[in-house]
C-alpha cells in the first residue's frame, strides 16, 4: 500500500480534493479531523491541554478552539507545545488506519504541515494543492467566520509555498471544480499505474 500525502496552504482546498478521492473509492485520512476527535475524547490529551492553557480552555468537554487559535498563532512556543501533545497521538491513530487499509493500492492522508513537521519522507508521493492568495483568504474568512487580519496571521505561520512546491510530486491548482475533479482522476490513474 502506498501512502500519499495531501498538503497545501490554508484555504487552498485540500478538503475538496480529499472528498474527490473519497468519492472515487480511495480511503482517506484527515489529520485535522482526527486531531479534533482526539482532543475531545482522549483523556490524556485533554489533561495535557488543560495543563498548557488552563482548565477553562474546555467548556462542557468542548475545546474552545477559537481561543486556542488566538493564543497559538501569537505564541510560537505554545503552538510547539500543543503540537507535541497532538502530533504523537495522531501518528498512532494514522498507523492504526494504515494497518486497517493495508491491502489497498494506496491511501491519501491530508495534513497541512507535512514539511513543517519534516515528515515528507513518510509518503510515497505528495500532492500539493494551491490557489491564489485572495481566493484562499475569502474561503477561510467565509468558512471560519474570521477577519482578513486573522486569516493573514494564520497564513504567516505556514511555510512558504515556493520553498516546498518543488518537493511535491503533483501540483493541483484549485480554482475550478470541474478541472479539479479531472486533475484528481489524472493523479489517481497515475498512482494506480505505479503498482
Amino acid at each position: 500500500m502506498k501512502v500519499i500525502g495531501l498538503t497545501g496552504g490554508i484555504g487552498s482546498g485540500k478538503s475538496s480534493v480529499l472528498e474527490i478521492f473519497k468519492k472515487i473509492g480511495i480511503s482517506t485520512y484527515n489529520a485535522d479531523e482526527s486531531a479534533k476527535k482526539l482532543i475531545s475524547s482522549d483523556k490524556k490529551i485533554i489533561y495535557s491541554i488543560k495543563q498548557l492553557f488552563g482548565e477553562d480552555i474546555y467548556v462542557e468537554n468542548e475545546l474552545n478552539s477559537k481561543l486556542v487559535s488566538k493564543v497559538v498563532f501569537n505564541d510560537k512556543e505554545k503552538l510547539k507545545s500543543l503540537n507535541s501533545i497532538i502530533h504523537p497521538a495522531v501518528a498512532i491513530d494514522f498507523d492504526n488506519f494504515c494497518f486497517k487499509h493495508r491491502d489497498e493500492s494506496y491511501i491519501v492522508k491530508e495534513a497541512a504541515i507535512i514539511f513543517e513537521t519534516k515528515t515528507e519522507n513518510l509518503f510515497n508521493k505528495i500532492i500539493y494543492v494551491k490557489a491564489p492568495k485572495e481566493i484562499r483568504i475569502d474561503r477561510v474568512m467565509q468558512r471560519d467566520n474570521l477577519s482578513r487580519d486573522d486569516v493573514l496571521n494564520r497564513m504567516q505561520n505556514q511555510i512558504n509555498e515556493t520553498s516546498i512546491i518543488d518537493k511535491c510530486d503533483f501540483i493541483i491548482d484549485n480554482i475550478n471544480l470541474t478541472e479539479l475533479e479531472d486533475k484528481v482522476l489524472e493523479i489517481h490513474n497515475t498512482l494506480i499505474s505505479l503498482n
